[in-house]
């Protein structure tokens, strides 16, 4: 992996503790934007379709109706050495619009010349300021659902009597399971490989029996929640499965979840943002510690548009 210190570009950081688990570097650019600032047009996303974080951001822009209020660039789902590139040659890929940028990284350097840290998606980017507003995902996605809530189609996914449960919600599933498969697949010892999975198993477990009776995460609305679940889920049986180790089980395989996903997948907003191809070729060539011969497997090509039969519980897609 590769990181900023002090501004400058360097090729290798140790992702790992001195027992092998996996410890996720702290954003840095945690800015909420000004309600009286959120105009269509100023403010842009930078992300990669491979991404799970990213991709959470591309879900609700769609599912609040502002595509054209936020406007998107998307990087190769490769990354090489320079770390998230701008290759619009690529299928699904473009230029950088805004900058001009060749690398993601200019952009981090760009608002701050001494930046310490990893360069991630997603990047929410201020046209007027020039500089990153934020690059946390779940933050940036609370800005799209309530400070940009005005400007969409009145679909409401954090509303304000549920936002507790909706955290909560968002909490119980980070460490276990988003960040639980980089967790197992990252790990450098037998122990710290150990918990995670387990961890990541009892969760799954967990949720797929919360969900036999609701529709969703949180009662019957589908929020924040659902969005952050989903594109953990939906990566799962394709690449955390094998690539990362998670293979207890498939998705495929929980009588509850699999069916949930479909139900999400084939909801607006999510199937059509799900890129499998850039999602793959990211995973298998990007980690060579995990995979060293950058191999993209040719399965197993789940069925995500299956009839489920999720609209018999109470609640239905916002649009």
């Amino acid at each position: 992996m590769h990181q900023f210190l002090d501004g400058e570009w360097v090729t290798e950081y140790e992702a790992t503790n001195e027992d092998g688990e996996f410890e996720r570097q702290t954003t840095t650019f945690r800015d909420r934007v000004d309600p009286e600032e959120a105009t269509a047009g100023r403010y842009h996303l930078y992300v990669s379709y491979a991404c799970p974080w990213a991709h959470r951001t591309l879900i609700a822009r769609r599912l609040l109706g502002l595509e054209d209020v936020i406007s998107v660039d998307v990087v190769d789902p490769y990354r090489a050495a320079d770390g998230w590139q701008f290759s619009p040659e690529k299928d699904g890929c473009t230029p950088d619009t805004v900058n001009g940028f060749d690398y993601l990284r200019e952009a981090y350097v760009a608002a701050d010349p001494n930046y310490t840290g990893r360069v991630t998606v997603p990047v929410l980017w201020d046209t007027v300021e020039d500089t990153i507003v934020n690059n946390e995902s779940r933050e940036i996605l609370r800005n799209l659902t309530t400070v940009f809530a005005d400007l969409g189609n009145g679909v409401d996914l954090s509303p304000e009597g549920l936002r507790d449960d909706i955290d909560d919600a968002l909490d119980r599933i980070y460490e276990p399971i988003n960040n639980g498969v980089y967790r197992t697949g990252f790990a450098d010892s037998q122990a710290a490989y150990d918990d995670a999975v387990a961890e990541l198993f009892d969760a799954l477990d967990y949720w797929n029996s919360v969900l036999e009776d609701q529709r969703y995460l949180v009662g019957d609305r589908l929020t924040e929640a659902d969005i952050a679940m989903y594109t953990t889920l939906v990566r799962f049986d394709e690449v955390y499965h094998t690539h990362f180790m998670c293979n207890r089980r498939l998705i495929r395989e929980y009588d509850t979840l699999w069916p949930y996903l479909r139900d999400l997948y084939t909801t607006l907003g999510f199937g059509e943002t799900t890129r499998m191809d850039h999602i793959k070729e990211h995973y298998y060539t990007t980690h060579p510690d995990v995979s060293p011969k950058r191999i993209i497997p040719a399965g197993p090509a789940p069925d995500f548009e299956a009839p489920h039969d999720r609209d018999e519980l109470a609640g239905e897609p916002p649009v």
